[in-house]
Formats: structure tokens, sequence, C-alpha cells
């Protein structure tokens, strides 16, 4: 097991192994991962009337999708990564409607959005391990490398 991070914003133990000994791919999955469950959290606050738990969450969903734009290689994503970028944005303004009208109707969209990139990238992971391609770099998201210590999910 990877030894404790000092001032890592991951307090689980065992999701910062995960996370320094994962690959670009698992990488984005655990972004993803995240980012639901802030938006899950986000909307049981919002239903609940807790205000300044419902932002908490719904600003770490934020910087998910933030790290997520950062992590994006144009130079080999192409129309993907332009893509993405522009659902990745579309999502944090959704995120931030949702947060200044009190709204679950837009913590609902970007859940399910979410969600169905979590099942592609879980596809993709699949088809990459079971493929002789595995040793081959994926052409997305390469960057992602240098953002591994600045993320800021937690479970």
């Amino acid at each position: 097991m990877a030894a404790n991070i000092p001032n890592s914003p991951l307090p689980n133990p065992y999701l910062q192994a995960e996370v320094l000994s994962a690959d670009p791919l698992k990488l984005v999955q655990l972004l993803y991962r995240g980012a639901i469950d802030n938006v899950v959290t986000a909307r049981r606050h919002l239903a609940a009337g807790e205000i300044r738990q419902r932002s908490k969450n719904i600003t770490k969903a934020w910087e998910i999708l933030l790290e997520l734009i950062r992590s994006l290689d144009h130079s080999q994503g192409g129309d993907l990564s332009k893509n993405l970028a522009s659902l990745y944005t579309y999502m944090q303004k959704r995120l931030m409607e949702a947060n200044s009208q009190q709204s679950d109707r837009q913590l609902q969209e970007v859940e399910i959005l979410l969600t169905t990139l979590l099942d592609g990238w879980q596809q993709v992971t699949a088809q990459h391990s079971s493929s002789s391609a595995a040793h081959s770099k994926p052409a997305y998201p390469a960057p992602v490398e240098e953002h591994r210590e600045r993320l800021s999910f937690t479970y």
C-alpha cells in the first residue's frame, strides 16, 4: 500500500493507493465517480434544506469537472476532446444554476450525464485491457498524470 501523502486531499488511504496506482483511464473513472457522488450528496442536501453542505458538494463536483477539462489532450483527442470539453463546461454551468436556483432538475441532469460518461469509460477500459493495444498509450487523457496530486474529491 502507498504511504500516506502529507496534506493529501484524499483522506482514505485505500482511495489514495488506488489513485496513485491508477492508469489514466482509471483516473478518469475515479473522477467521474467522485463527481457523481458529490452531485448525489448535493441532491440529498438540497432536499433536506442544508444549503451550506449542498453548495460544498456542488463546488466539489464543479472542481472535478475542471480537472477533467484540464486533463484533456486536444492534440491527440481531436473532436472527442473538444466535445468532452464542451460537455464538461455545460455541466459546470448547470451545477452553478442548480446552486443559485436551489433546483434539483439541473443536478439530476448532471448526474445522468456523468453516469452515462462513466458507463462509456468503463466500456473503453474493458476494451482497452482486453485488446492487444493494451501496451500502447491511450490518446486521452495523457496529461491527467499532471493533476493526480490535485484530486480533491472524497468518498
